[in-house]
């Protein structure tokens, strides 16, 4: 037996030595997980030195781990903000783009109507002298409510014009006929002749097609991109869902757990995630895109027939023409006058002299020079701010549907897209299986890494919704040359007095805009109040409805 002993002596320390080892692998060093850890400013004290049993993860894969339940909880929170950092600088750079151009247009459009103004008052003076100044007030009234009706839209333009001409023809007719003396009722009554007699030919009517379609024009395409803003910067600020949350943590740090440390998350295991944590936004896609269209409609507008700088530029010009006009063909307007309104009353002797002498009205304007254009705040042209914002609106298209993919993108976030093999996929260092599914909440029923509720109705979204389809709508009408009443959301065409405005130009190709609800799609059986708006789902359409007064309110 004693020969025996050795060799059993030896297996034995054999099969120790194994356990041993086999508990020394068990039990790895967690030095660089634990310092990894510390390095995001969390206590060193909560990771341990070596592996311990993972039973008390509620995330992470169980098993040995080098996370402590304290880890885990920080991690989760840590998660919280990763996430909203990332889709947070994809929505600040969209919502910089928008604010910004935003910003430059409005500043271009304000300081046109001053140099327009201005220009207008310089040349007047030198040009007429004393008598503008005594009817000074007329122009600077058209001005005024020019620059109301950009900054609130509550002007009626057609008949904003027609008022500063009627006024215009009353102030003329005493001039050019300084030897009668008019009564207010009088010059009503001259007043009322203005359409028949033309006494400033044909400008009155061009210029206000022009002026008309170039302020709803440039006031609905500035409100565009102050809605586009307004819509990024609101959806901006939800916060991610607890299950989304918990997918983060399991797809950034729950390998953190494991060891793995340098390993980043296998590319469509993210996409699969940020599709499901962004399902309710990606919503928003189909109405975003018809409003994008609708924007670059616009813009290929204000680059040509209703390019409110050619009208601004020489209006100065055309007034003057129209007085011109009126002057050149004084006798017979006056005549005719005369005929419809009755004879005037003269003037006494000594009156009429000095009324002759305070009207000596026989200025002409100088010829206008097209090359003598405004210097503006934002130092630039017109033409060379669409040119840039249509580059921008066309790189904003499909943001909402692709907001995830170029989460993913972000290599903080996922390995690359052909490293399929050598990344995490949420259980460990290996190929992600599953395939990448839709985007939208109707596509998250089969999403493999995030709980998502197909059920609910985000308001929020809604309203965004909401407001990019009644802007795409005003968009529409401003197109064609329609004013647009930025106040009542419930009328799709709004427009006042200005006509089809296809006299001159091709009109508009009908817009379709596909607006699918997709968010509550599973809700139909919730509502039972289809009456109020039939022929679609009675849960969303509901949800609508209310929203149009609660828009009402927003747009006020």
């Amino acid at each position: 037996m004693a020969r025996f002993g050795l060799p059993a002596l030896l297996c034995t320390l054999a099969v120790l030595s194994a356990a041993l080892l086999a508990a020394e692998l068990k039990s790895k060093s967690c030095s660089e997980v634990r310092s990894l850890y510390v390095s995001k400013g969390f206590d060193k004290n909560d990771a341990p030195l070596h592996e311990i049993n993972g039973d008390h993860l509620k995330i992470c894969p169980q098993g040995y781990t080098c996370c402590s339940q304290v880890m885990e909880e920080k991690y989760s929170l840590q998660s919280k903000e990763d996430f909203k950092s990332v889709v947070g600088e994809q929505y600040n750079e969209l919502q910089a783009v928008f604010a910004s151009r935003y910003k430059k247009f409005d500043e271009f459009f304000k300081e046109l109507l001053e140099n327009a103004e201005k220009s207008l008052n310089d040349m007047f003076v030198k040009t007429y002298g004393h008598l503008y100044m005594q009817n000074s007030e007329l122009f600077k009234d058209l001005f005024v409510e020019l620059k109301r009706y950009y900054v609130a839209g509550n002007v009626n333009l057609e008949e904003m014009l027609n008022d500063f001409w009627a006024r215009l023809l009353e102030r003329m007719f005493r001039l050019v006929n300084p030897q009668y003396h008019f009564t207010d009722e009088y010059l009503e009554c001259v007043s009322k002749y203005t359409e028949q007699l033309k006494p400033f030919g044909d400008v009155p009517r061009k210029l206000k097609l022009q002026v008309t379609r170039a302020f709803v024009a440039a006031r609905t395409f500035a409100q565009g991109l102050a809605v586009a803003r307004d819509v990024v910067s609101k959806v901006s600020v939800m916060n991610p869902t607890a299950q989304c949350t918990d997918a983060v943590l399991k797809m950034i740090y729950c390998s953190h757990c494991q060891g793995f440390v340098t390993v980043k998350p296998c590319y469509n295991y993210c996409s699969n995630i940020m599709r499901g944590c962004l399902a309710i936004q990606g919503d928003l896609d189909s109405e975003w895109n018809s409003f994008i269209d609708a924007m670059l409609m616009m813009a290929e507008r204000l680059e040509g027939p209703f390019n409110i700088e050619s009208v601004m530029d020489p209006i100065d010009v055309k007034i003057s023409d129209a007085i011109m006009n009126m002057q050149d063909n004084s006798v017979q307007v006056s005549q005719k006058v005369f005929q419809g309104c009755g004879p005037p009353k003269p003037l006494l002797v000594g009156r009429i002299s000095r009324s002759i002498s305070e009207s000596a009205f026989s200025a002409r304007f100088r010829p206008h020079h097209p090359e003598e254009r405004p210097t503006t705040a934002a130092g630039t042209s017109l033409d060379r701010l669409v040119t840039d914002v249509k580059e921008k609106l066309k790189q904003a298209k499909k943001f909402w549907s692709s907001l995830p993919t170029n989460v993913c993108n972000d290599d903080r976030m996922a390995a690359g897209n052909g490293n399929e093999d050598d990344c995490w996929n949420g259980k460990g260092k290996s190929r992600y299986l599953f395939a990448v599914i839709g985007n939208g909440l109707i596509h998250q029923v089969d999403n493999p890494e995030v709980k998502v509720d197909t059920s609910k109705v985000d308001i929020l979204i809604l309203r965004q919704i909401m407001a990019l389809r009644v802007m795409t709508n005003k968009m529409k009408s401003a197109y064609n040359g329609n004013d647009v009443d930025f106040f009542d959301i419930s009328d799709e065409n709004s427009g006042e007095g200005s006509g089809s405005g296809c006299e001159y130009q091709r009109c508009f190709p009908k817009f379709e805009y596909n607006g699918t609800d997709h968010a509550g799609k599973s809700a139909n059986d919730k509502a039972d109040s289809a009456a109020a708006c039939p022929g679609a789902q009675p849960y969303l359409l509901t949800v609508f409805c209310i929203l149009f007064l609660v828009m009402q309110r927003e747009w006020r």
